[in-house]
C-alpha cells in the first residue's frame, strides 16, 4: 500500500483479486447483476446525459432485477470513537453490500477511486463500483474497488 496517500498499490490489487477468487461468498454475484443493469441503462439512454438521469434509470433497472438497494444512502463516520454524523451520501448501496458511485464525465481519476476506497472504509463495506456512464461501452468505465481483503 502506498502509505503516503493511503492508496492500494499493484501488489495489493493482485492480492485482492486472489482473495476474491478464493472466496466464493464474495459479492461478485451482486456486482455482475449491477453491471448488467448499467449496461442496459446505457443501451437504452446512450451517453451524454446528466448523472441524475442515469441514477434514476439505474434505480428502475435494479428494481426490475429484484435487487434491494438504497439510494442516496447516508454513510456515517466515526473519528477516534466519536460519531461525526453523515459524512457522505453514496449514490447506491445494493443488497447492503455493494457501494455504487456513479459518474457521467470524460474520465474518472485516481482521486475518484481513492474517495470510493475511503467510503468503503468508513462504511465497513468490502466492494465498491465506480461506474462512468460517459464511457462507451459502459463496462470499460467500471472500476472495482475492494476494501480489507
Amino acid at each position: 500500500m502506498n502509505t503516503e496517500f493511503g492508496q492500494p498499490d499493484a501488489e495489493g490489487a493482485k492480492a485482492s483479486q486472489r482473495v476474491q477468487k478464493e472466496d466464493p461468498g464474495f459479492e461478485n454475484d451482486f456486482s455482475h447483476e449491477v453491471i448488467g443493469a448499467a449496461v442496459e441503462v446505457q443501451r437504452v439512454l446512450g451517453t451524454g446525459l446528466l448523472e441524475s438521469a442515469y441514477a434514476a434509470a439505474l434505480a428502475i433497472e435494479l428494481h426490475e432485477r429484484e435487487l434491494g438497494f438504497e439510494r442516496e444512502a447516508p454513510i456515517e463516520a466515526i473519528y477516534k470513537g466519536r460519531p461525526l454524523g453523515v459524512a457522505y451520501r453514496a449514490d447506491f448501496i445494493v443488497e447492503g453490500r455493494v457501494l455504487l458511485e456513479l459518474k457521467a464525465m470524460e474520465a474518472v481519476s485516481e482521486q475518484h477511486r481513492a474517495q470510493l476506497l475511503s467510503l468503503l472504509r468508513v462504511s465497513g463495506l468490502k466492494l465498491g463500483l465506480l461506474i462512468n456512464f460517459h464511457v462507451f461501452p459502459v463496462v470499460k468505465g467500471i472500476h472495482r474497488v475492494v476494501n480489507k481483503l
